[in-house]
């Protein structure tokens, strides 16, 4: 069923209705080809989610009635942040639709020494505005309850600072004898550090990798580096396996 995040002001509470507008209603009505009567969900995406049918279609506007009201158990137990050091062109976009439908709570992008991308912060609110309908979409294909915050682009400084305030970090190094993630997981569940509500920041570098001076900092800064396994991945496959590999060992995707 077609799904939809919507403002908490488009909730009329005292009428029992919803106004779908803008982007939404064009969707719904000229893509979805919906008609009177037809349901929708319709979330908040904080705090409530309701299933509604629609009573009224104009050429901006849907309203319709709430029916029922819904759980929202879509969300992983654990919070997962993804830093994301800028790749190349539209890289960024894939990592983060699709670290959307896995589950990430978050995406924090960076600058980092090999950064290739020359950062313009004239066009950062344009960029991110674009990140930030990607990820709607995506929570919406993915019958999420929430949309993920993309954050604005941090220095490295910023976001070893940031690290701080997650329960657990790790940076994916390819070094041959970095730690195995699955056995990290598996040390921060017995720790305690991967129950409800815990944040875990996975910071992921750009296609030239981390250099060792960052990795030092990282892990002086209270990062952990941990290795994805014997083959070196893309910038844009690293965080949707790592995000993978977690949500698996902690119960999330069947593990």
């Amino acid at each position: 069923m077609q799904r939809y995040f919507l403002p908490p002001e488009q909730f009329q509470p005292s009428m029992n209705t919803v106004t779908i507008e803008g982007d939404d209603a064009h969707h719904l009505q000229r893509v979805m080809r919906a008609d009177l009567g037809d349901k929708v969900i319709c979330s908040n995406g904080v705090d409530r989610e309701v299933l509604v049918r629609i009573m009224e279609l104009d050429k901006t506007r849907v309203t319709a009635e709430i029916v029922e009201e819904l759980p929202m158990n879509a969300e992983s137990a654990v919070q997962v942040w993804i830093a994301q050091s800028l790749p190349k062109g539209d890289k960024m976009e894939l990592i983060i639709q699709k670290g959307t439908e896995i589950g990430a709570a978050r995406f924090l992008p960076f600058l980092s020494e090999r950064t290739i991308v020359q950062y313009d912060a004239k066009k950062e609110a344009k960029r991110s505005e674009r990140w930030q309908k990607i990820a709607k979409e995506a929570a919406e294909q993915a019958h999420r309850n929430r949309v993920p915050l993309i954050e604005s682009v941090y220095s490295w400084k910023q976001l070893l600072a940031r690290a701080k305030e997650a329960d657990v970090a790790w940076i994916c190094y390819e070094k041959e004898d970095g730690q195995q993630l699955k056995p990290v997981i598996q040390e921060a569940l017995a720790a305690g550090k991967l129950g409800q509500g815990k944040q875990v920041l996975i910071a992921v570098g750009p296609e030239g990798g981390f250099t060792e001076q960052e990795i030092k900092q990282a892990e002086e800064a209270g990062f952990r580096s941990v290795s994805l396994g014997a083959r070196i991945l893309r910038t844009e496959t690293a965080a949707m396996v790592g995000l993978t590999c977690l949500f698996y060992e902690t119960g999330e995707m069947g593990g």
